[in-house]
């Protein structure tokens, strides 16, 4: 009888922990993250909440946007035990512009506080704005080469948290000037159609309200020679395999490496290209026209088709995007133009390579060099000696493979050694935003 009492008791015992524990085994209330924290939203960019409880789960949600002294409920929801986490994105719509205040309160399953549960209360403040921002075009005509580059002056009338001249599904950024203008560099890429050719302002403000506004242009369409290079046995022998075996070391065939390389790792380069273009200082930091390779023949053109023969048989298709200047060998190369060096090292088909920033998105690339002289992050002055030219990189004799880019995108080289284009289409443009003495 005794032993059966002791029984009961420690049956009714451990009934009593065990009931203890599903009461209090969830004690930690839901954590609740709005994204953004604060700042400005709007009805399209409007605020996410996130709620998790991973213990008993979430039971119950309410949203409230307290504004001007009044309170309208957004969402009062209730959810199923067990429920680990959820993402609610909250409705601005029907409240005014302005500020407001967004009050949270979540519940969780647990047990505790007679079974009412675990609260969780977070209170942010935002300002509305739906409102996109008004765009006035400064720069009224942009006279554009296939290939080549213009500028646009606008104006906003709020800050932006992204705006630039839109070509086709690429967006050129716009550097703000001190007079509060802004200015765009951007182009007419080399393989666009001139009637796909549409550019145009745009700007989205913090809230994600965009607006566009059009520009006026005029289109210069262009033709560019193509050239046909013959891809010889000792050229693959000699140059392709010691210079880029290390890349594709998988390869064993001298034919297929060159393929793979002009292919594949040619795209690769030119997308770090893209990158460096990124990085761009606001203000400009070059004048006047920019530098020629002294005394250099142009072995290779902007934009040029070229068609790659070997054994007779045409085995591949390129675009050369810069010019090739020859003179001697190792002949010193000059910074075309004042800036900062953003790029010093190998770059694949380019081989040995500078890359100079001259403000604004504007860019200069030095390519196939047999010595550099620069360091990343070196200032440069216009004349001053970078390097010297070479074979490095896809280079079948001694040149200089140079670039101008706009953010990235090659442009035609001739254009910034014409002091008169500079003029017209750089230079008064950027006088309208209060930048002079260039």
């Amino acid at each position: 009888m005794r032993k059966l009492k002791l029984l009961s008791l420690l049956l009714i015992a451990a009934a009593l922990i065990w009931g203890g524990y599903l009461l209090l085994r969830d004690l930690s209330a839901p954590t609740l993250t709005l994204a953004p924290a604060d700042g400005t939203v709007s009805a399209k960019r409007s605020p996410t909440l996130t709620v998790a409880d991973h213990g008993t789960g979430l039971k119950h949600l309410q949203v409230t946007a307290v504004q001007g002294g009044q309170s309208v409920e957004l969402l009062n929801r209730d959810y199923p035990a067990g429920t680990a986490q959820i993402t609610e994105p909250i409705s601005l719509k029907g409240l005014q512009e302005g500020p407001v205040e967004l009050q949270v309160r979540a519940v969780d399953h647990a047990r505790i506080r007679f079974g009412s549960g675990n609260p969780a209360e977070l209170a942010a403040t935002f300002t509305i704005d739906n409102q996109a921002p008004q765009i006035s075009v400064l720069s009224t005509h942009h006279n554009v080469n296939q290939g080549g580059a213009a500028v646009a002056v606008y104006t906003l009338s709020e800050e932006a948290a992204e705006t630039g001249v839109k070509v086709g599904d690429r967006l050129f950024p716009a550097y703000r000037q001190p007079s509060g203008a802004w200015v765009c560099f951007f182009a007419l890429p080399w393989n666009m159609p001139p009637s796909a050719f549409v550019p145009k302002v745009v700007a989205t403000d913090r809230a994600g309200n965009q607006r566009s506004a059009g520009l006026f242009y005029h289109i210069s369409a262009k033709t560019f020679p193509s050239d046909r290079l013959n891809i010889t046995p000792q050229f693959l022998e000699s140059k392709i395999v010691p210079d880029f075996q290390q890349f594709f070391p998988e390869i064993d065939d001298p034919l297929e490496l060159f393929l793979k390389v002009n292919r594949d790792l040619r795209k690769e380069n030119i997308a770090k290209v893209f990158e460096v273009g990124q990085q761009s200082a606001a203000a400009p930091l070059w004048s006047g026209t920019f530098l020629r390779q002294p005394n250099a023949a142009v072995p290779g053109y902007f934009a040029q088709p070229r068609v790659y023969l070997h054994n007779g048989l045409i085995i591949d298709h390129q675009t050369h995007l810069g010019i090739d200047l020859a003179s001697t060998a190792r002949a010193p190369v000059p910074a075309t133009n004042a800036g900062k060096v953003v790029f010093a090292a190998d770059l694949g088909i380019y081989g040995n390579c500078v890359i100079i920033d001259h403000g604004l998105g504007l860019q200069t690339l030095y390519g196939h060099l047999s010595q550099i002289d620069v360091r990343n992050g070196d200032p440069v002055t216009k004349g001053q000696i970078i390097g010297r030219t070479g074979t490095s990189g896809m280079a079948g004799g001694d040149h200089l493979h140079y670039d101008v880019l706009v953010s990235g995108q090659q442009v035609n080289p001739i254009e910034w050694w014409d002091p008169n284009w500079i003029r017209n289409n750089v230079t008064d443009k950027l006088a309208l935003a209060g930048v002079t003495g260039l």
